[in-house]
Formats: C-alpha cells, structure tokens, sequence
C-alpha cells in the first residue's frame, strides 16, 4: 500500500495514563504531574498498538506535558513533534480543582464544555486551537496515518470538531486513561470506529 493507494485515513488518539490528579478528579492542564505506578503500567500496555491496527507510516504528535511525554514513551512511540497545540485545556481559576469543587464553591450550573475557565481557555479559544489541530493533522493525512498522545479533554475535543461536531459534544465521550479512540477519513466520510480504554477494556460513549 501506498499513500495515493489508501482508502482510509486514520487518526489514534491516546490519552496519557492515569496521574495522582486524574485519579482523583482534579483537572490538570499546565500542571506538569507524573504518571503512577497504575498510568505507567497501562502506558506499556500499549506498546505495539500501531502495530496491530495495522497504521500506516505513523507520524506521532505528543504533548508537551511529561505525562503525555512518558505515556508515548512507555508505548513504544517517537515523537516526530512535540506540540502546545495537542497540550490540555487551559483551566485556569480552575486548575486542579474538581468538578464537584467547583460547583460547590464557584459555579453550580459550571461544565467545561459550555462555560469554559475563568483566567483559561474559552470555549471559543478551544475550538480554535483544536480546528488548527484538525487542519496539521488532515495536512498529515495525505502523506500517513497519525498518532496525537495527549489528555482527557483534548481528544474528547478533537474528536468533536475532527467529525464536525461542536465541542460540546465531547460530553458525550469517555475517555478514560490510557484509553485510545480511532478517528476514520474514508472518501471524505469521517467517523470514529473504536474507543477502548485502557487497553482490551472497552468503552460506552457516556458523559463524565
């Protein structure tokens, strides 16, 4: 198979492994915060994984936080770029605080999908970043498949706006860590066709 041969574009988004704070629902954007001994695990789980969905010539774009940084390690991947336009959303006022935190003490009605952060990312600001995300990776798509290892939030993001999708729709997306959703371009039909996670585990596609 050749590029010009190739009847489906692939994209494999990976959500780095499990954190102190992913554990226990605090949302992590800048925080630069490690793996644990369960992330690490999951991450090496997934050596070989481009292997076996039989990817083409994958060109690896990762996260500039050390979480996705190690998960992409422990896979088994190289980097081909490093990119703060994969990096997690900005939660500004609300960076490392849970959801419940936040409504108890700042804003009831709050969910990141449609307010946005406070001193962060808005929905708008996302949306943007994540369109020029869709538009380096459909560039990419001419020549080989792509790999994005990166955060909850992010693919769940790229995911909406890959399929034409508002962003709020990633809602609906569990994304676990460590788990991997495929993204498909088939003659321009685009679909997501697995969401696993972490790996052999599958997903429903239920709101967080």
């Amino acid at each position: 198979m050749t590029a010009s041969t190739r009847t489906h574009r692939r994209v494999l988004l990976i959500r780095h492994g499990q954190t102190e704070w992913s554990l226990s629902d605090r949302h992590t954007g800048r925080t630069d915060i490690a793996l644990t001994a369960k992330g690490e695990h999951d991450a090496a789980a997934l050596q070989g994984v481009t292997d076996r969905l039989g990817m083409f010539d994958p060109y690896v774009i990762v996260s500039p936080r050390r979480r996705a940084q190690r998960t992409a390690e422990l896979a088994g991947l190289v980097a081909d770029e490093v990119s703060d336009l994969v990096a997690e959303w900005d939660y500004g006022d609300y960076e490392g605080l849970t959801r419940v935190q936040i409504h108890a003490d700042h804003d009831p009605g709050w969910a990141i999908w449609t307010s946005g952060a406070p001193q962060g990312e808005s929905v708008q600001q996302m949306t943007q970043r994540v369109d020029e995300a869709v538009r380096v990776v459909d560039a990419r798509l001419e020549t080989s498949d792509v790999v994005i290892v990166s955060h909850g939030h992010l693919s769940r993001s790229f995911i909406c706006r890959f399929l034409g999708w508002p962003i709020a729709q990633g809602a609906n997306i569990d994304l676990r860590p460590a788990g991997t959703a495929m993204l498909a371009d088939v003659a321009g039909d685009r679909r997501m066709t697995h969401l696993v996670g972490p790996e052999g585990a599958s997903l429903s596609t239920t709101a967080l």
